[in-house]
């Protein structure tokens, strides 16, 4: 718990001094006097004033107790009154230029960013699965496209585009949440170790796709290929109870050769029938001989179906590979990374926006406070890593068109641009109204959805 409240509070306090940063340097590069930079809302903890300020500033440092979200304040006319020999400081008196390139450059720090945190993480490299598949699920895309299991995916890409050479079952993984969240059908170049051939995951036929687990069950690649070997049981569950062992190989369950952890995890999940577990004879091998017992699972819930558990972990861990890049080529990365990111990120929302796409996707607070104790848990890259997916996502969000966000702001100043005049204070303060209801709804679905996920 107190993991997960530390690497919340870092990231949100990283990310929103960043975003500020962005809008507080280009005021100042722009000669706009700013009066205060906070980082958070609400009671203030601590502020100070650097005793060299750049001409013309006088800028107050704070930081507040409220950590969701921060702002710049910029001398203004429409929020207090501005002496005649500072009218030329204000943010209202700036050109239309200078005012859109210091409303965008909070979204624009936040991507720049990811980028560098993505590079970082290419630069110092980082353990993956070998891009070695795992055994498809029974009747999905995968299975019906011809794979059976232990190939190894040496490029891939999506129809009409190059193959491009991977290296890690990670790269794999993103490549189909983008095929299918985008409908593109992709590209695998594979081989068994004997032959090399091509095989098309027809990634455009699935229907409403969200980003879930589920998403890959439809698929049908689960993970990585792993040994069918059992690791550490829960006390009392049905794999002890069957007088399984810690490190026991799984041979043959019933009249079915075992070959992969992930097909004799998916073996467990499909013995139950009408409600009930189905008993099954296990052949495994044992300190180098080979022993048979009948395992009953236990009946749990996913998703509302009910699934065989036998409560132990089943399957080593995968061969690993470590992924790096050099300075150029990973810097590259990063920024192909984020944009692609950046994009995925734009069209799941338009997805939702116009019912394609469930609600469900939306996450608040809550997700991301959890996923940041997950991923600080799992070691430094993985948390630099959620850093640079949450960096992304606040950038794309603040660019929305919503009057209240950054967007929208520009949006006010393209209007500006094309017609010559400012939008009327009326209908900006109906469309401020809007903006925060909007933003209320997308907050109140979002926290629900956190709810749902973490307590339901």
């Amino acid at each position: 718990m107190l993991t997960t409240v530390v690497a919340f509070v870092i990231a949100l306090g990283l990310l929103v001094a960043v975003h500020e940063w962005g809008h507080y340097r280009v005021a100042v590069a722009c000669g706009v006097k700013v009066l205060r930079f906070s980082v958070g809302f609400g009671k203030t903890l601590y502020r100070w004033k650097p005793r060299r300020q750049r001409p013309n500033q006088d800028t107050e440092f704070v930081i507040a107790a409220f950590p969701l979200g921060g702002y710049v304040k910029m001398l203004d006319e429409r929020e207090a009154p501005v002496a005649r020999e500072e009218r030329h400081l204000a943010f209202n008196t700036q050109p239309l230029r200078s005012r859109a390139l210091i409303v965008a450059a909070g979204p624009v720090a936040n991507l720049l960013l990811a980028v560098l945190l993505y590079a970082g993480v290419n630069w110092w490299g980082v353990q993956e699965p070998r891009a070695v598949l795992a055994a498809p699920v029974a009747g999905s895309l995968a299975q019906q496209a011809g794979l059976r299991g232990g190939e190894t995916v040496t490029a891939a890409g999506f129809e009409g585009e190059a193959q491009e050479p991977l290296e890690s079952f990670e790269q794999v993984r993103w490549l189909l949440t983008r095929g299918a969240l985008d409908a593109m059908d992709l590209r695998l170049t594979v081989t068994d170790g004997r032959q090399q051939r091509e095989v098309l995951l027809p990634l455009s036929r699935i229907e409403s796709p969200d980003a879930d687990p589920q998403l890959f069950r439809r698929i049908g690649l689960l993970g990585p290929l792993t040994q069918p070997v059992l690791g550490e049981l829960v006390q009392g569950g049905a794999a002890q109870r069957a007088g399984l062992r810690k490190d026991d190989r799984v041979l043959r369950v019933g009249s079915t050769d075992v070959v992969d952890g992930q097909q004799l995890r998916e073996w467990i999940r499909g013995q139950v029938r009408n409600g009930q577990p189905v008993a099954s004879t296990w052949r495994v091998e044992r300190d180098g001989r080979v022993v048979e017992l009948e395992v009953t699972p236990d009946v749990a819930q996913d998703a509302g179906q009910s699934v065989g558990r036998i409560g132990a972990y089943v399957g080593a861990p995968p061969q690993m590979v470590e992924v790096r890049y050099g300075p150029i080529d990973g810097l590259w990365r990063g920024a192909v990374k984020t944009w692609e990111v950046s994009l995925l990120t734009v069209r799941m929302l338009g997805r939702m926006v116009i019912g394609e796409a469930s609600l469900k996707n939306l996450s608040g607070p809550l997700t991301i406070a959890d996923y940041a104790g997950k991923s600080a848990s799992m070691g430094l890259l993985q948390y630099v890593m959620f850093l640079a997916m949450i960096s992304v996502s606040l950038g794309v969000l603040n660019l929305l068109p919503l009057p209240v966000l950054d967007g929208g702001h520009l949006m006010y100043y393209l209007w500006e641009a094309v017609t010559g005049r400012s939008v009327p204070d009326a209908w900006m303060e109906r469309l401020q109204r809007g903006g925060v209801a909007v933003l209320l709804v997308m907050m109140t679905i979002a926290l629900f959805n956190d709810v749902t996920r973490l307590f339901g």
